[in-house]
């Protein structure tokens, strides 16, 4: 299997902030809006979006949380071992609230489909909008696009995109894995 280095560091840094500075075009100051990472990848892209928007843009009434979707999804039941679910932790209702589902790569969109069937356990959201990472265009199987989006890659076949975080693998890169087989 060989990689290809898609972002470093710094490019994900300069991407970060760019998707906080056009989270607080459309939001201001967060009075009415909630981030919810999707767990367990998303989680990650959302604790940076957090230290971003209260550190360096002083949004300090910012509302987060993280969702589970594993009984969602629609493929929960055909792995051969039986799937182990992550915390959702969510302590306000959504209600009439804007909410940001963030997850680091958007591929198939079944993902997305099922954390915004899993959000309806919180209320009824005034509008809910995605921000990813990665955005993998010619993959999707459902009508799914991002509305804040880091960056659109073209990968095809077997290949995959893989997202590292200094939180869990001591560096922040994005790699496009190819099966030797291609």
């Amino acid at each position: 299997m060989s990689q290809k280095l898609l972002l470093n560091a710094i490019e994900i840094d300069i991407i970060l902030n760019r998707l906080a500075c056009q989270l607080i075009e459309n939001h201001g100051d967060f009075k009415n809006t909630a981030l919810i990472g999707v767990q367990p990848r998303g989680t990650f892209l959302l604790y940076r979006l957090k230290k971003l928007l209260v550190e360096n843009y002083q949004i300090h009434n910012l509302r987060t949380g993280l969702l589970d979707i594993t009984f969602y999804r629609d493929d929960f039941r055909r792995g051969e071992e039986p799937l182990k679910a992550n915390s959702t932790e969510i302590d306000f209702v959504v209600e009439n609230m804007n909410v940001v589902i963030v997850d680091d790569v958007l591929y198939t969109g079944r993902s997305i489909r099922a954390a915004l069937t899993a959000l309806q356990s919180f209320g009824r959201p005034k509008a809910i909008e995605l921000l990813t990472l990665i955005d993998r265009r010619f993959s999707r199987h459902l009508p799914i696009q991002p509305d804040y989006n880091g960056r659109q890659v073209d990968a095809i076949g077997n290949q995959k995109v893989k997202v590292m975080w200094k939180e869990n693998a001591d560096e922040d890169a994005v790699y496009l894995l190819k099966t030797n087989d291609q």
